[in-house]
């Protein structure tokens, strides 16, 4: 009953709550583009079941952030999982006129619980820094609530983006151009590396992001480009035989 009524307790689960819906609008970007190459009538449980096994992970992550973020490189590590991530959510795009292949549920689950866990390492910091305003004994539970209760909003923005990406394409490329602007941001930002940046090229971050971005996009259509020509070439050899 003491937790009813503490207001550290109740302040620490609200500051949880905020963090955690401020820094979810990437990961909705993530489930909402890998759900997209599904069948309709499994669009829907994919988001709920990646939303819900992506929320559980990032709990597992917040208990041992600060010690996770202390590993030199796990950042670079991430930073080059998530250019790929981007780039490969990018090829999947839809051009116009052109039949797009449906994927599977587990394909589109494991790719959201993978950029999930690449961009949940800033986000767990920022969690587990509200927990901290807790009691200790209080501090699991309040994490495990606070976590939970974002599910139902990251789903309802995922649902949302989907429907918007369906009407307007860019936002396709506009979303991996965010794992993009992600992936440099935390790349200079890595504890092996972040004061070299910090001393030698101001706003590495500014500069980074943008130079990810780009560099996502710019994969992307070259690998849809080079797809484009091998089934020219296949088709053609085909024809010749």
């Amino acid at each position: 009953m003491e937790a009813l009524t503490s207001g550290a307790v109740w302040g620490a689960l609200g500051a949880i709550i905020v963090a955690n819906i401020l820094l979810s609008g990437d990961n909705a970007v993530v489930i909402a583009m890998a759900a997209r190459s599904l069948p309709v009538h499994q669009q829907n449980k994919a988001i709920f079941y990646g939303s819900a096994a992506a929320i559980v992970m990032r709990i597992l992550l917040t208990i041992g952030a600060v010690q996770m973020l202390q590993v030199p490189y796990l950042k670079i590590v991430g930073a080059v999982a998530l250019l790929w991530i981007g780039a490969q959510l990018l090829l999947d795009t839809e051009e116009e006129g052109e039949v797009k292949e449906p994927g599977t549920m587990a394909a589109a689950i494991r790719t959201i619980l993978i950029a999930d866990l690449v961009m949940s390492i800033d986000n767990v910091i920022a969690v587990a820094a509200a927990a901290t305003r807790a009691p200790e004994a209080y501090r699991i539970t309040l994490l495990i609530i606070g976590l939970a209760t974002s599910i139902p909003l990251i789903i309802i923005g995922s649902t949302l983006l989907m429907k918007i990406m369906e009407r307007f394409p860019i936002i396709i490329t506009l979303g991996a151009a965010l794992l993009g602007w992600l992936a440099g941001e935390m790349l200079v930002t890595d504890p092996a590396i972040a004061a070299w940046f910090k001393a030698n090229i101001p706003h590495a971050d500014l500069i980074f992001g943008i130079g990810g971005a780009l560099l996502v996009v710019a994969i992307g259509k070259w690998l849809h480009h080079r797809g484009q020509r091998a089934e020219v070439d296949a088709t053609m050899h085909n024809s010749s035989n």
